[in-house]
């Protein structure tokens, strides 16, 4: 005697509107968060890192590094994090698992190197050496902003986006391919089947040579 098979529930409408609801609201919110995110490591990366001076003579001048200066990772991985937010819309599947792999890993990456970015006075170093025409020459009374900092909070904006790309991003839309043209004869329309072209109005030509006919034919 064999057991009676168990009905599987079926998803209801109220689930399938649940599950889309959720996500749009995650697609949004990633949107937000790596747009804001690029946008606040490309802001920071231009501003002052660090400062100092160095001995000229018998004083000293003052030296400060900016961003781009101390590392240009951030910046690179900002753009890449922007174009991979992008293409997520672009491709379905394993390729969006990809590009949302790469959205993760370019937060990641800018988030470390502003951190390390932080503490480093190779550029002032560098500086210290051109001012003074000494390779030897370091900067003095080294002194870091905040800037290296936001510039790591923005990274992880876009660490932030890259996950929820990987934790929703099957769920959301892809590019529509309606609009794509394959190199094929349009459809003609619906309605009263178009007759022969009358030579004696020019807006008859022009339709018979976009229908691909030859006007001349039944002349």
């Amino acid at each position: 005697m064999s057991a009676a098979s168990v009905p599987q529930p079926r998803a209801t409408r109220a689930d399938e509107t649940a599950a889309a609801s959720g996500g749009r609201r995650s697609l949004a919110a990633a949107l937000l968060l790596g747009a804001v995110g690029a946008a606040v490591v490309l802001l920071a990366s231009g501003q002052t890192w660090a400062e100092g001076t160095v001995a000229v003579g018998g004083g000293t001048v003052p030296l400060d590094a900016a961003g781009g200066d101390v590392t240009g990772v951030p910046t690179a991985l900002a753009i890449v994090g922007l174009a991979a937010l992008v293409a997520v819309f672009a491709v379905r599947r394993a390729g969006r698992y990809v590009v949302s792999l790469l959205l993760t890993l370019s937060g990641a990456g800018a988030a470390a190197a502003a951190y390390l970015g932080a503490s480093d006075s190779a550029a002032l170093d560098e500086k210290a050496a051109t001012t003074t025409g000494d390779a030897a020459a370091r900067v003095e009374a080294l002194t870091h902003t905040a800037w290296p900092y936001v510039t790591a909070v923005g990274a992880l904006l876009i660490l932030l986006a890259g996950l929820l790309a990987l934790r929703h991003g099957r769920t959301w839309p892809a590019m529509s391919g309606r609009y794509e043209r394959d190199g094929g004869p349009r459809p003609r329309k619906a309605g009263r089947a178009a007759g022969p072209a009358d030579p004696d109005r020019p807006e008859d030509l022009w339709k018979a040579l976009d229908r691909g006919e030859d006007p001349t034919r039944d002349a």
